[in-house]
């Protein structure tokens, strides 16, 4: 397969600065929220209410993420959304009561939200001139600038930066970063409509900028022509589209137990030391991480439905077997073989909910970036409430159920083709 052009290239490249960012900006507030916290003087269950405010602006907001796109395009939005997300966050620096400071992160979240998706569209639009899976690797860039984030953010305690100089110069740093990215970026706006091939899923015969589209791409395996393809595909978008929201949940549900449960879990229960318990978590990250380098090529090798039923098994074999027989060193593992089987499940939905036939670029992945969001605010108090009752270990059930959810519902994935360039050449060369 040839190269891609170095205009596409350099598109790459934008998008993985932008995930930087993204990751990167929060990460630099987290580590100082106990300072906030205690400048404040709020109580726990105010406290806990306040940190809530991020997510619910990125519910609150999330929907528009689609018509914006359409508007204005993916990578301006991006961009812009970045912006505005370092400026709320820096707010939460200034705000002298817990109001101010719960409206500064609604503020932020509702950004935040609206960049994810943003960035995850222009990301597919760069896969598609690619001709082959990459928006793995912008994922494993983002938790790159999480780790980039957090590491910042504790040199500035070590130095003992302020809170309101730390967070200005982290926020105007990354907005002049997403700002240059921008001038990398694909030009002009997204395509209006998505047109899934022979497969659900897979991106056959989008328009190439000039109105026409790639009618032998589109055909299925029978040689159907598009409209044949697509005609069938229209009445199943609902239930395809929820099917993939709950394999994005799973994967959202295996990345919190981690957040949230890891530590207490291993500190708590199973009696390990604070420095041994917190390598739970961090091995849950790091093989997420891993997973998703090497995520793209195994999707062109094997298809997006083989290597989420794959994961999906690894989540429910190792955390199942690791809650059977509780140990710190095999719950350990249990968790990062939860990451490394989790890896790729949330940008596999997100990539075929932008492709599904019926749905303009923007709304499927909208969507579902939205409802997955819903699996980070239900899943602690589902599994507090299940380890008040019966135990912590009994909670953490929600992570071998959700690896068996993905391997139930793993069938509405893309099964193994290689995905083509929806631009001819002769187009992209006009970047």
């Amino acid at each position: 397969m040839p190269l891609p052009l170095p205009e596409v290239r350099r598109a790459r490249g934008a998008v993985a600065a932008m995930f930087l960012t993204n990751g990167a900006l929060l990460a630099n507030l987290l580590p100082r929220y106990p300072e906030i916290k205690g400048e404040l003087g709020l109580a726990n269950s105010t406290y806990g209410l306040v940190l809530a405010a991020f997510p619910a602006g990125a519910i609150l907001a999330g929907l528009g993420a689609g018509a914006l796109i359409r508007r204005v395009g993916s990578a301006p939005l991006a961009v812009a959304g970045t912006i505005l997300t370092a400026i709320g966050l820096c707010a939460a620096s200034w705000a002298p009561v817990a109001g101010l400071l719960a409206l500064a992160l609604l503020v932020a979240g509702a950004c935040d939200a609206i960049t994810d998706v943003a960035q995850n569209a222009h990301g597919l639009r760069v896969q598609r001139r690619y001709g082959r899976s990459i928006i793995n690797s912008f994922h494993a860039v983002w938790s790159i600038g999480a780790v980039l984030g957090g590491s910042m953010a504790a040199l500035a305690i070590a130095l003992d930066v302020p809170l309101r100089v730390h967070l200005g110069v982290s926020g105007a740093l990354f907005a002049v970063i997403s700002l240059v990215a921008l001038r990398f970026a694909l030009p002009g706006k997204d395509p209006e409509n998505s047109a899934g091939g022979a497969d659900v899923g897979t991106s056959t015969a989008v328009p190439d900028g000039t109105g026409a589209t790639d009618d032998t791409a589109a055909t299925d395996a029978a040689g159907a022509p598009p409209s044949a393809a697509l005609r069938p595909r229209r009445g199943r978008t609902v239930p395809l589209l929820a099917a993939l929201i709950v394999i994005a949940i799973g994967g959202t549900l295996v990345e919190d137990a981690g957040n949230s449960w890891a530590t207490l879990y291993l500190a708590r229960d199973l009696g390990a030391p604070a420095a041994i318990a917190a390598t739970g978590y961090i091995a849950l990250v790091g093989a997420q991480f891993v997973g998703r380098l090497v995520g793209d090529s195994l999707v062109d090798r094997f298809g997006q439905r083989t290597v989420a039923r794959t994961g999906g098994l690894i989540i429910a074999v190792g955390m199942a077997t690791a809650l059977a027989f509780p140990s710190v060193p095999g719950t350990i593992i249990g968790f990062a073989l939860a990451g490394l089987g989790s890896a790729t499940l949330v940008p596999a939905a997100m990539q075929e909910a932008d492709d599904l036939p019926g749905l303009r670029h923007g709304t499927g992945l909208t969507v579902v970036s939205w409802l997955m969001r819903l699996g980070f605010l239900a899943s602690p108090p589902l599994v507090g409430l299940v380890a008040d009752a019966a135990g912590l270990r009994y909670g953490l059930l929600v992570v071998p159920v959700a690896g068996v959810l993905v391997i139930a519902l793993s069938g509405v994935l893309s099964g193994r083709r290689p995905l083509r360039r929806t631009e001819p050449e002769s187009v992209s060369a006009g970047l």
